[in-house]
């Protein structure tokens, strides 16, 4: 048990370190059968994911000629911001448990 503990410790405190707003595993579990979360793909169009999950809350336009669009999760009283960018030809390339201002920050944080 002690053995096992600390290996989880171990791999959260790595986790942590390769963002300045790591994603929480918790939302990744409680969240994974929300259709923006288990059926949005890398590569997929921007109408697509519109047509899964509606409009979004937000969004942004990227640096790189892309957007973001930050939606708002709900689940059992609990609201959890999920964020979904486009590439500059409307395709996705990538989402997470965060809004599309923290991931940005962590892009710029990250080099």
């Amino acid at each position: 048990m002690y053995k096992s503990t600390l290996a989880a410790l171990c791999v959260v405190a790595s986790l942590s370190g390769c963002s300045t707003t790591p994603e929480n595993p918790v939302d990744m579990v409680t969240f994974r059968n929300e259709p923006l979360v288990k059926e949005v793909e890398n590569g997929m169009t921007m109408q697509r994911v519109i047509a899964i999950g509606g409009t979004p809350s937000t969004f942004k336009d990227l640096p790189n000629g892309g957007t973001c669009n930050n939606y708002i999760l709900n689940r059992d009283g609990h609201q959890q911001p999920y964020y979904i960018t486009f590439d500059g030809t409307g395709h996705v390339d990538g989402k997470g448990f965060m809004t599309c201002e923290q991931h940005q920050a962590n892009q710029k944080a990250s080099g």
